[in-house]
């Protein structure tokens, strides 16, 4: 279970102690208002096919290069990782559908994502960088990207996220990039059913 503590900074914030897993403290911004006991209402963002331009804003799209080929700008532009342990790992996700109520940002570093399966693909919601979980990006601020295998994503510092989120197979396996850390110190999500009394769902193109 998680338990909620009210900050005194302001009667927005709360910090989420959540035992079970023992991840730590998050930020979590979350209206005390009447939206938290409304029935949300459903909203519908259409998928776009991801390219390196459509992407920029919220950072880079990485596919495959040839070997002995030198760095340059189109690598992935990394950043953060002298603050702390990197961590490169696989994580297995369930399915959970293309609903979402909510979305996060790592300040502090870069994150890389990627589907490890050879084939399929998934759908990941973003928003430019805000730095500020009280600056929580709008539903018109969202853009939703439908992501082949054999590509990853690196985000910008403090790219607003939802997802990874896909449908018809119970679990799948992600190649992730961050710090050691990053879900127990810099998890800063914004609850949009608690303040606005909305849910959101991706809609495939």
């Amino acid at each position: 279970m998680q338990a909620l503590t009210q900050r005194a900074s302001s009667p927005h914030l709360f910090t989420v102690h959540s035992k079970s897993h023992n991840r730590g403290c998050r930020r979590v911004h979350a209206s005390a208002g009447a939206a938290q006991d409304m029935q949300p209402k459903l909203k519908t963002l259409k998928a776009v096919p991801i390219t390196p331009e459509n992407f920029k804003p919220f950072g880079q799209l990485i596919g495959p290069i040839d070997d002995m080929k030198p760095y340059d700008q189109e690598d992935a532009q990394l950043q953060g990782f002298d603050a702390g342990t990197p961590r490169f790992y696989i994580m297995r996700l369930p399915e959970r559908g293309l609903k979402f109520d909510r979305i996060t940002y790592h300040g502090k570093v870069t994150q890389c994502l990627g589907l490890l399966s050879p084939i399929g693909h998934w759908y990941m919601v973003v928003a430019a960088p805000t730095h500020n979980v009280e600056a929580f990006p709008k539903e018109q601020d969202l853009m939703a990207f439908k992501i082949p295998h054999g590509v990853f994503v690196k985000m910008h510092k403090a790219t607003w996220h939802a997802g990874p989120l896909f449908t018809s197979t119970p679990h799948m396996d992600f190649y992730n990039l961050e710090l050691s850390d990053t879900n127990v110190v810099d998890h800063n999500t914004h609850d949009f059913r608690k303040t606005q009394g909305i849910e959101l769902e991706v809609s495939d193109v």
